[in-house]
């Protein structure tokens, strides 16, 4: 607060890679508490990285309760721009990027708050101060509230009422993994670092155990242990029944990696640029390789003798299952790191190994010796595949409405078939799964889909929200638990 004006800033940002803009479920909270707080004529000024429109993805909720109260201006960047705005009432200026771009120096805003006004000025260091190229009068604000605007539609469930959502579980941070079904619990963590189990019944809180840092691993169960990593930088094991601590590893650097669990083994890598194997009763660690130049942030792949994983090091790695070694590494030929294959979970089919990166190709890479067999950019796949049921096939989510199968196969292979499911634009790093004959997948805009394969048709979608859907859990043949980046946990289910 300075001279009688509030100044409310949120956190916001793409959560995971190319992920919409954001502003966390946690910070709506802690903003809708801080609102309902303050004194409805108190004069207030919001400032976010990301403006107040539909490049963020929950954008609404932020301008419902700015536009309850005296919210003054909303001050934002991201465009790299001077520009004034307006959102949808609310009075709005977009500031340019420190950044020199193309001239010979960068800049900054000097913005000047009076009693009556907010003046801006370009300031470029060394060089001058510009005169005032924008401002926004100060005086009593009063939105009516009448007064309606676009807002994400829900109206598309109707239309597939096959599909209901038996229960919704809203968490009080954003969920950016995939929770796990077992013992008729699901479990999940959150970013404020805490692992909730809900009953699979009625998704009422069971249990809850809390970590010292922001979870992003999606948990696996077995042996009645709940298995995950966390920001804090351990590795915990916590007991399927209660959620108390069973044993934890402490590692170098956050844990942001999903676990799998074979044998009673755990394999998981970490940020700390080593992959580990533990032994799942004790946590003691069996091996660890130290071999990578990058964090380890997605799922593994065991197969036979095999572990296999990318990672933000430009690589795909195969290690011996026993005791870590090396057996080969692969790239994609790019010297770039954000075409790294890390986000995509590899699947394998007959000794063949398929992968999607950021560079947009599908690779299929011969299991036993890391050699590319083939590679296409047929269809523009990004960081999101699957396997079909009986193997024959692997999916692809393109970027723009389209769904493609290929032939499994160890030579060059075209499309088998490409299908517009209608998504829009779409870059979420979400694997396709198959079970009971239809294809599942979520999308940015809070929507599952799930495509029939054989008929080649969309079977059903439904919305949950309006942010990022993770890889979905898809546990038996009619239902389904899936999470998004806003915090919903949903139990779907299909009825015939």
């Amino acid at each position: 607060e300075h001279n009688g004006i509030l100044f409310i800033g949120c956190a916001s940002g793409p959560y995971v890679r190319m992920s919409d803009g954001h502003i966390p479920r946690d910070a709506v909270n802690w903003l809708d508490s801080l609102v309902k707080a303050t004194d409805p004529a108190k004069p207030m000024v919001f400032l976010n990285h990301y403006p107040l429109d539909k490049d963020l993805d929950n954008w609404y909720e932020v301008i419902d309760r700015l536009k309850t109260r005296n919210t003054l201006a909303a001050l934002c960047g991201h465009g790299h721009a001077n520009r004034k705005l307006d959102f949808e009432g609310v009075p709005a200026v977009m500031g340019r990027s420190n950044l020199r771009a193309k001239a010979t120096h960068g800049g900054y805003n000097l913005v000047d708050v009076g009693s009556d006004s907010m003046v801006f000025r370009t300031r470029t260091p060394g060089v001058s101060t510009g005169e005032a190229w924008t401002g926004i009068a100060l005086s009593m604000r009063r939105y009516d509230l009448s007064v309606t605007y676009p807002r994400p539609s829900y109206l598309m469930n109707d239309s597939f009422p096959q599909v209901r959502a038996v229960w919704s579980h809203a968490s009080d941070a954003n969920v950016v993994s995939t929770p796990a079904v077992a013992k008729e619990l699901v479990v999940f963590g959150n970013s404020k670092g805490r692992v909730d189990a809900l009953s699979l019944k009625d998704g009422k809180k069971r249990w809850s155990f809390q970590t010292g840092g922001s979870i992003y691993s999606s948990p696996a169960v077995a042996d009645g242990l709940v298995v995950l990593g966390s920001g804090d930088g351990s590795v915990y094991a916590l007991s399927l029944k209660n959620g108390g601590s069973v044993w934890s590893l402490q590692t170098g650097s956050a844990v942001l990696g999903s676990p799998v669990i074979e044998d009673k083994v755990v394999y998981i890598g970490g940020s700390d640029h080593r992959f580990r194997a533990l032994d799942l009763k004790s946590g003691k660690e069996l091996w660890a390789f130290s071999g990578l130049s990058g964090p380890v942030v997605g799922k593994p792949l065991v197969h036979g003798d095999k572990v296999v994983f990318g990672a933000w090091d430009r690589h795909l790695y195969a290690l011996d299952r026993k005791n870590g070694t090396l057996l080969w590494k692969w790239n994609n030929g790019s010297t770039v790191r954000n075409f790294s294959p890390a986000s995509c979970t590899p699947v394998v089919r007959d000794g063949v190994v398929y992968i999607v990166a950021p560079d947009r190709y599908l690779s299929a890479i011969d299991l036993e010796t890391g050699a590319t067999l083939w590679r296409t950019n047929e269809s523009t796949v990004r960081e999101s595949l699957g396997l079909s049921t009986d193997g024959s096939l692997v999916y692809g989510k393109t970027m723009m409405d389209t769904v493609v199968a290929f032939p499994t196969s160890r030579e060059k292979q075209k499309s088998a078939w490409k299908l517009s499911a209608g998504f829009g634009y779409e870059h979420t790093p979400s694997m396709l799964v198959e079970k009971a004959g239809m294809v599942h997948f979520g999308t940015k805009n809070g929507v599952v889909y799930a495509i029939d394969p054989q008929r080649k048709r969309l079977s059903w979608k439904h919305k949950l929200d309006n942010s990022m859907v993770n890889t979905v859990n898809v546990f038996d043949e009619r239902r389904l638990v899936a999470s998004t980046m806003d915090g919903k946990v949903t139990l779907l289910e299909r009825r015939d």
